[in-house]
């Protein structure tokens, strides 16, 4: 203004700038140059490039697919911008299940647990986890398979401990789960049966990517936490200490102080329980589970259930059976193949005519006919036990 020149070195050291630029600004005035806004040759495709990535399309197929409709740019700008969606995509789902109350639950298995009795025997399980995502509220149960139809008891039985279910659950691609795993979420081919399951429980189901520790690290935490039960090996006196154990566990667990929410499981479930989804109608929840009763089969050939004996096949020694009741007669199934029924009653052992026949056979009596065996059963069946 009072046509001053300006020391352009003075200005340049006290506002940290090239003197040139400050007489460039000096001379031709506070010329803010606007910056170009810069495009990419996908611009045009994103639309597309999103739409097949949801359909499980591979960014080769995609590649090819855009040349033909006019792309001019490289395979590494697809790659690239394919990678930063996926990103994008687990960034989202792993807030959403952090933090929301009543949307999400995980599911898993801890395989293959193996506990022993006092006497020695080996006992090998599986152990059914599930972890709300907001409360951390845990359900666990033991289980000697892993097939669909102990998966639907599984999960029945934890909506009922929960008083609720949850909005989504998060599974591994188990086989019980997806006929078809893929590599987006919304790729994966549930399997029909399961999809029905989950919508007569009125949940979304959904698929975790293998070896992603964002979406299924609450349930891998709790799959760690049950080494704690290796304290009790040598312990138990058998399968039933197995499920008193794992319930008293699942007590404890829920009665600590969570290291992710400094406060217990069981108190914010109380919070928790409002957002869940309702329980289904009592017959259709009843409806995926049974009344069993597992128990094995002892060298003499019989399961124990009040205390009274039951015989079976000895073929199936040492076996887990399962149990169930119906109008006071006892089924008893090995693989979901009914294998023996007995009428409940008083008596301390209960021997079926067959199951006598071929437990005399196999022993004391094996080289007697089959004639002089079933007269010593007709005759003296309730002393056999002695023998």
């Amino acid at each position: 203004m009072d046509e001053i020149k300006p020391n352009y070195s003075e200005i340049s050291r006290r506002f940290n700038c090239d003197p040139r630029t400050v007489k460039r600004y000096y001379e031709g005035g506070k010329k803010v140059r606007k910056k170009k806004m810069q495009t990419s040759k996908l611009d045009p495709y994103k639309e597309i490039i999103e739409s097949k990535l949801d359909l499980g399309v591979t960014v080769t197929g995609i590649y090819h697919f855009i040349i033909n409709k006019g792309y001019e740019g490289k395979y590494t700008i697809l790659r690239d911008y394919a990678r930063k969606l996926k990103i994008e995509k687990t960034k989202k789902a792993t807030i959403r299940i952090e933090t929301n109350k009543g949307l999400s639950a995980q599911v898993d298995w801890k395989e293959n647990f193996t506990l022993h009795t006092k006497s020695g025997e080996k006992i090998t399980f599986n152990i059914f986890l599930m972890v709300l995502g907001y409360s951390r509220y845990k359900f666990i149960e033991p289980a000697f398979n892993r097939d669909q139809k102990t998966l639907f008891e599984c999960l029945a039985r934890g909506f009922e401990d929960i008083g609720g279910v949850p909005q989504e659950i998060w599974f591994d691609n188990m086989k019980t789960v997806v006929d078809q795993a893929k590599t987006q979420y919304s790729q994966v081919v549930f399997n029909q049966h399961f999809y029905h399951f989950s919508k007569d429980m009125n949940f979304i189901p959904i698929a975790c990517r293998p070896y992603r520790p964002q979406t299924k690290g609450k349930v891998e935490s709790l799959a760690r936490l049950t080494k704690r039960l290796k304290a009790y090996d040598y312990e138990i006196d058998g399968i039933e200490d197995i499920f008193s154990l794992i319930y008293q566990f699942k007590l404890d667990i829920n009665d600590e102080i969570s290291q992710a929410t400094k406060k217990k499981p069981y108190d914010l479930l109380l919070k928790e329980k409002e957002y869940l989804n309702p329980l289904p109608p009592q017959e259709i929840i009843h409806g995926y589970q049974d009344t069993v009763i597992i128990r094995k089969v002892s060298k003499e050939s019989m399961i124990v259930y009040g205390g009274l004996k039951y015989s079976v096949s000895p073929q199936y020694i040492a076996k887990i059976v399962n149990l169930e009741i119906d109008n006071d007669i006892l089924h008893i199934y090995y693989n979901r193949k009914l294998i023996r029924t007995h009428k409940i009653t008083k008596e301390t052992f209960n021997y079926h005519k067959d199951d006598a026949k071929e437990i005399l056979k196999s022993d004391v009596f094996r080289y007697k006919s089959d004639l002089e065996i079933e007269n010593f059963i007709e005759g003296n069946l309730k002393v056999y036990d002695d023998i």
